[in-house]
């Protein structure tokens, strides 16, 4: 494999060579980096391997999850909307965990993580601001210095998160290169991480290089194994379908795992579709071809050379033209179907379990309600959505104001 680094940081994969690499899904996944990031790679996931299995880091890990973050989060009967759509729709609460959406479940796993690898300063990157917060709070818990990369678009689109992140202690660094949103945070940290490898990197989502993937799951999984035990204990039967939005597809892939070997089960995935059509759009299962991008193999938006391209999403935690390796491969293994939602779509089901539940979802959530509302209405089936995060940090946008804006 050869790799480029720009003079903006930014990592192409220049081909792609057969590698025995640890940490793939079927064809996708592996670590494609260059030389400077594969011994710290390599040191991470040996680490990762060793404390996954620890007892006494396991027991810290439930610890912080219940006593901190507020765990398990509840499965709760959507009884309005249930009766509006002709369906038992149950939704996984994980905007009411500390910070206000699941990231927080990865952040305290890999900051213990980083704790026992003396790690004295952390980085990471931010799209809706959630990660950036989640990070910026477990960097505070444990004493640690922290930076968070943020798009310069993403920081005027959700400012209260950026508040957030300063008041905690960590510092915000905008990316300013390309579209100025997730995909160039991502690039940044990346960049940083090259120069600085003593850092240890956050990665807040399912995608990027070996052990990340890994990794994420691993700590999200809580999500798919609570709300499993929980629809048991309250309806004692599986659910018929299971629905989460999925940008790099963390809190996603936390609901499904617990699910995939029920074949009973039907997996939906819900991107951001934005507008429809490249390459207004990021809704890269949909529409990407598999390709590597920021160390990984997997899905990915392209233009009309093959280029990594530009994405598009209301939504900034969906607005990312690559994809988790897994997700990937769910997808062409027939066990997870994955849909665009436009962007007025997500904007009326925001607004529709605003007023029916009281409950103001995330809009990057809200495209996750709006997939289900419409494949499940007047059928019946029992369904479970994750509903990823709170919506407080899109209040000030007014999106009902977004609807069919050009």
């Amino acid at each position: 494999m050869r790799t480029d680094i720009d003079s903006n940081g930014d990592i192409t994969i220049l081909s792609r060579e057969a590698s025995d690499t640890p940490g793939y899904y079927g064809e996708f996944g592996g670590a494609h980096v260059p030389p400077v990031l594969q011994d710290n790679l390599a040191r991470l996931a040996e680490a990762f391997t060793r404390y996954r299995s620890d007892s006494e880091f396991i027991r810290e890990f439930d610890f912080y999850l219940k006593n901190y973050t507020g765990r398990p989060s509840p499965l709760y009967y959507a009884r309005n909307l249930s009766q509006k759509t002709g369906s038992r729709i149950y939704l996984k609460r994980e905007d009411l965990n500390h910070t206000g959406s699941h990231k927080i479940n990865n952040t305290i796993g890999q900051i213990l993580l980083a704790k026992r690898m003396n790690a004295k300063e952390i980085i990471a990157e931010t799209g809706a601001g959630q990660h950036g917060v989640a990070t910026a709070t477990a960097a505070a818990l444990l004493g640690i210095k922290c930076k968070v990369f943020m798009g310069q678009v993403d920081i005027e689109r959700q400012a209260m998160n950026v508040s957030r992140i300063k008041l905690l202690g960590a510092e915000v660094i905008p990316a300013t290169g390309g579209t100025r949103t997730l995909a160039d945070a991502v690039n940044a940290a990346l960049g940083y991480f090259i120069e600085n490898p003593d850092s240890f990197y956050l990665l807040g989502s399912q995608v990027g290089p070996h052990p990340y993937p890994n990794m994420v799951g691993f700590f999200q999984s809580v999500i798919g194994r609570e709300a499993r035990e929980q629809i048991l204990e309250i309806e004692g039967r599986l659910p018929d379908d299971i629905f989460a939005c999925v940008g790099g597809g963390s809190n996603a892939i936390g609901l499904f795992q617990a699910f995939i070997d029920d074949e009973s089960v039907q997996i939906h995935g819900a991107e951001g579709g934005g507008e429809s059509v490249l390459p207004r759009t990021a809704a890269t299962l949909s529409l990407g071809k598999p390709g590597l991008f920021q160390g990984t193999y997997s899905y990915c938006l392209t233009d009309d050379d093959g280029n990594p391209s530009v994405s598009y999403s209301i939504a900034a935690g969906l607005d990312y033209p690559g994809i988790s390796p897994q997700h990937a491969h769910l997808k062409t293994s027939g066990r997870a179907n994955y849909y665009p939602v436009s962007d007025n779509d997500a904007i009326e089901a925001y607004i529709e379990l605003s007023r029916s539940e009281g409950i103001i979802p995330a809009i990057e959530s809200s495209h996750a309600v709006a997939l289900a509302t419409k494949m499940v209405k007047d059928k019946n089936r029992l369904v479970i959505i994750n509903l990823s995060g709170r919506g407080d940090k899109d209040v000030e946008r007014k999106l009902e104001g977004y609807f069919n804006q050009p």
